[in-house]
Formats: C-alpha cells, structure tokens, sequence
C-alpha cells in the first residue's frame, strides 16, 4: 500500500472554481484506474480556498503509473496557475495492516 495526503492553497474563489471545474474533469478517470483503491477530494471547513486529497493506491508503482496517464498529467500542468501554495504528505501505514477490506 502507499499512500498520500495532498493540501491545495488557492489564489481566490475565481481559481477555486477554475480548480474545481479541472478536477471535476479529471476525477472519474482517477478514480477508475487499476491499482488507484481510495482517491478522495475535500473542500476543508474552515478554509473554502483550500482542498485536501487523500490517495491510497496498491503499491508505488500504481502511483507511478497513475501520475503517467494523459488526465493526470493535464490536471499537474494546469492546477499549477490556480495554486498560492501546495504540500504533500507521504503517510507510513503504522499498523502494517494495510488497507481494511470492505463489505
């Protein structure tokens, strides 16, 4: 398993639309890959120009191939000029259980 956090700073409400219509496009792609198994997006509470994205996928590899695809590729391009700032968070699985299974 491997896994990330992903917090997105926005310019204003203008680029926060412009943001969110990009990754409205992109986002069924995402979450149809092999190997992507959680791929979820969050506006945060008390932050409205902020995003989080939690990514869980099976190994590094389908990370790897994830970020190659053509949909992924244009959301990294084009988010940048949305973006005050940005910060990624590589998680550790401190149990070793992985992911639990559902249903």
């Amino acid at each position: 398993m491997f896994a990330l956090v992903v917090r997105f700073d926005l310019l204003d409400e203008s680029a926060a639309r412009a943001f969110d219509a990009l990754l409205a496009e992109a986002l069924p792609k995402i979450t149809a890959e092999p190997g992507t198994l959680v791929y979820l997006t969050h506006s945060v509470e008390d932050a409205p120009l902020s995003r989080i994205f939690y990514e869980v996928y099976e190994d590094r590899d389908a990370h790897a191939k994830h970020q190659s695809y053509e949909h992924t590729s244009l959301f990294l391009t084009e988010k940048d000029q949305y973006l005050k700032g940005s910060r990624v968070e590589f998680l550790d699985d401190p149990t070793g259980k992985g992911v639990p299974q559902l249903g």
